[in-house]
């Protein structure tokens, strides 16, 4: 039997694997990949058999060496929540140098304090210009010009400033999703009350889109397959919130065009063929990589990201095509998201989530929202096809959710995943290690020796 640790071992070492745990949940990582990561750390510095709580705001770990000596419990609050790939990857490395026995608890400590604590080499205005560059790729993607993609460029520019400034603040999410959407709407309208021939629709769905990335659906839904259900339900209200705000930002822009007597349209999805599938598919490789590069993911995964989401275009597009309906058709391409992300993200030792997510955020729905909110603004006849569409919006989000994790499922070698630790938290794994229970036997092994 293994010796007990020492009350200040046993309490640096949960309170490393709280911190590793909030960083990863704070990046959008499932919570039962945060469990299984935060339990595999502890395993290796010896803790055996934690009691791990994950929930979205806050994080608990507690250990009881003796029954006759009471518990240490160490709780954890999680208040930011910021899509951070590079700090991501770098933790999800050092975890897996810890797993392989290379890393003390010392050293740990260190190296993740100076993850937390250190800056980006990519500086903000940076990404402020790839937040641009992202919604001008999906301008593209939706077949505008050199005008909408310019536009779509600014009003993205806007947003993340305006929205960067309001954080600052500590104004609240849903807010800030408003002043996004009414920012993006106003810039539109403005500029197709001028002498500029442009679809303002266009402008304003790109910038949709823009808004919704990195909104937790897929985080939520698997969340709730792996069974955390109080996470997923806190995650689903987030993203609920996170885009009514979108829509309310927008609807109030439409108001305003109404009054200006600003026709601003709505756009239509129409027959496409194999020159719009062509552009679309370069217009989906430019957003990726784009909110790859503004989310800090490591340079060398910007390619690869690109090459994936425009694949995952081409074969909605292709599948559209045969007649298959939007939802199914984006369901397939997100399948195909996750299905070949495993694979390129261990090429490029990055964590899989840092490669899917970038490739889905092309097929966000924002072009079923803004078709929403056009039909409902316009009333009666026209408000059972504004719900039908926003109905449409919800299926094609969970179709992107369920597809990619659907995908992970088929990906993943299986039977590494359903052993001790892992029977228990099902689903693939998006973050963390793998081989959880290899590190077991040989602590096993170790014991016995001693």
């Amino acid at each position: 039997m293994a010796a007990m640790l020492a009350t200040r071992e046993l309490n640096l070492t949960l309170d490393l694997c709280l911190r590793v745990g909030e960083l990863l949940l704070s990046s959008g990582a499932g919570a039962a990949d945060v469990t299984a990561t935060m339990q595999a750390v502890a395993w290796q510095y010896g803790v055996r058999y934690p009691e791990t709580d994950v929930t979205f705001t806050s994080l608990s770990m507690s250990h009881q060496q003796d029954p006759e000596e009471p518990p240490v419990v160490l709780i954890r609050q999680v208040k930011q929540r910021d899509i951070d790939y590079e700090d991501l990857t770098l933790v999800d490395h050092l975890v897996r140098d810890v797993l392989r026995g290379e890393v003390e608890l010392t050293e740990a400590r260190s190296r993740l304090a100076r993850i937390v604590s250190s800056g980006h080499v990519l500086p903000r205005w940076a990404a402020t210009l790839g937040w641009g560059v992202m919604a001008a790729g999906v301008g593209l993607q939706l077949g505008g010009g050199p005008v909408v993609v310019v536009l779509a460029f600014l009003a993205a520019v806007a947003i993340d400033l305006l929205q960067a400034a309001m954080s600052r603040r500590r104004i609240p999410f849903f807010y800030r999703q408003v002043a996004g959407g009414g920012v993006a709407t106003l810039i539109a309208v403005l500029a197709a009350s001028t002498w500029i021939d442009l679809d303002p629709s266009l402008v304003v769905t790109a910038n949709i889109v823009m808004l919704l990335a990195g909104i937790g659906f897929m985080g939520a839904l698997q969340d709730a397959l792996s069974g955390f259900y109080v996470t997923a339900g806190a995650r689903l209200t987030e993203a609920l919130l996170a885009t009514a705000g979108i829509i309310a930002g927008v609807s109030g822009g439409l108001q305003v065009a109404d009054l200006l007597g600003v026709q601003v349209g709505r756009l239509e999805p129409g027959a496409s063929d194999l020159k719009e599938v062509s552009v679309m598919a370069a217009g989906s490789a430019i957003g990726a990589a784009a909110f790859a590069f503004a989310s800090y993911a490591p340079r060398r995964t910007l390619l690869p990201v690109g090459l994936v989401a425009a694949g995952a275009m081409l074969v909605s597009q292709t599948i559209g095509l045969g007649g298959v309906g939007s939802a199914w058709s984006t369901a397939l391409a997100a399948f195909f998201v996750g299905l070949v992300s495993f694979g390129v993200a261990g090429r490029l030792h990055v964590p899989p989530l840092v490669v899917i997510v970038p490739a889905v955020v092309p097929m966000l729905p924002g072009l079923s929202i803004y078709r929403a909110l056009s039909l409902l603004t316009e009333g009666d006849a026209e408000t059972s096809a504004g719900l039908l569409a926003m109905v449409t919006a919800v299926s094609i989000a969970i179709a992107l959710a369920s597809g990619v994790i659907l995908g992970e499922y088929v990906a993943q070698p299986l039977r590494r995943e359903a052993r001790r630790l892992e029977s228990r938290l099902a689903g693939p794994r998006l973050v963390g290690p793998l081989k959880v229970n290899r590190v077991r036997r040989r602590s096993s092994s170790r014991e016995a020796r001693d």
